[in-house]
């Protein structure tokens, strides 16, 4: 996705990764019954934020990580159909690691 946005600081923008629709048993789950996304991939980060030193602090996470953030934070938007959330990076909770053969 070509994303337009550039955020600012130590933020993120992030495409939630949303849940199947049915379970493992075969239930289909109404919407109202889905959990909130709480894993995306970044599609754009922030330069970071500057430092009590007035350096420039980089980010943890890059384009294209998968990361876990807290349910609750951030910003919901929608840019051309799509569903974005901007997040702080101190709502970023972890990163997929990619195992090692």
């Amino acid at each position: 996705m070509a994303i337009k946005l550039e955020p600012l600081g130590d933020r993120v923008v992030v495409e939630p990764i949303v849940q199947d629709d049915m379970t493992k048993g075969g239930i289909i789950l109404p919407d109202t019954a889905k959990e909130k996304p709480q894993e995306g991939k970044v599609v754009a980060v922030g330069p970071g934020k500057i430092g009590d030193d007035g350096k420039r602090i980089k980010l943890d996470v890059k384009n294209g990580d998968v990361v876990l953030y807290t349910k609750y934070g951030g910003t919901e938007i929608k840019i051309e159909g799509v569903e974005l959330m901007i997040l702080r990076e101190s709502d970023i909770l972890a990163k997929r690691v990619k195992k090692s053969k």
